[in-house]
């Protein structure tokens, strides 16, 4: 039997009530298999990652926020790509980590602990108005502690504080399975990109966050696609707004 995921978040709507009253007049002219949230509203859907026992499970030991609940499909995409990973040469890598939630529920969905490779995460945690990114509730000088407490039953997973791209000439994977990046600015994006892609092996999947929105994010399609393009590649760009690259 079909079944329903439904939030109300929505980004950039002028009156979320009237949005959302809306939704409420669609969703009784539609079948089941309704996903309402992050800026999706789609019907006579599977949504087979509601039945992934494993998943579930650590999506809702890990993702406590509203947003960090509506977003369940990106979820989904990116803890697919790190499973599909396993079965190539080289370590896990995220910039833009923040409070950790999406590589916790990555590890915690895995038992990467059991895993061998390394789980780097990069980020600042932390922000001023220097900085390109927005700022976000959690930034602040004790989130990189907190997140290094979040993942201390994960010896191999392995937290980097600093600026992209400065922290990637203290410590670097020599190869790379899996890539996500969520660093919501072009230029650290860029950064990233132009160290780390070469290091992704032949059949590694890189996820991109914010590649594919346009009311918030469309400087960071601009600034990516021509340098996939001058590599003979090109993002595919998903519903839920993500960018997915097979290298």
């Amino acid at each position: 039997m079909a079944k329903n995921y439904l939030t109300t978040t929505f980004f950039g709507v002028k009156s979320i009530h009237d949005f959302i009253a809306g939704l409420q007049q669609a969703v009784y002219q539609v079948p089941p298999g309704i996903f309402s949230g992050d800026n999706l509203f789609t019907f006579g859907r599977h949504l087979g990652f509601l039945d992934d026992a494993e998943f579930m499970s650590a999506f809702e030991t890990n993702a406590i926020s509203e947003t960090e609940r509506a977003i369940i499909w990106r979820t989904h995409v990116v803890t697919w790509a790190a499973k599909q990973a396993l079965r190539r040469e080289g370590d896990f890598v995220e910039c833009g980590s923040y409070e950790g939630t999406t590589a916790k529920i990555i590890c915690d969905y895995l038992g990467f602990e059991n895993i061998n490779k390394n789980f780097l995460l990069y980020d600042v945690f932390e922000h001023d108005n220097s900085m390109e990114h927005n700022a976000l509730p959690a930034h602040g000088p004790d989130l990189y502690e907190k997140v290094v407490a979040r993942f201390s039953s994960y010896p191999n997973v392995i937290i980097n504080k600093g600026f992209i791209p400065d922290i990637f000439k203290e410590k670097l994977p020599d190869k790379i399975a899996f890539m996500h990046i969520d660093l919501n600015g072009p230029t650290a994006e860029l950064a990233s990109l132009e160290y780390l892609f070469e290091r992704m092996v032949p059949g590694a999947i890189l996820i991109l966050d914010d590649y594919g929105w346009y009311l918030s994010f469309a400087a960071q399609k601009y600034a990516e696609d021509p340098f996939f393009a001058a590599r003979g590649y090109q993002v595919l760009e998903l519903p839920t707004g993500q960018g997915m690259v097979l290298k």
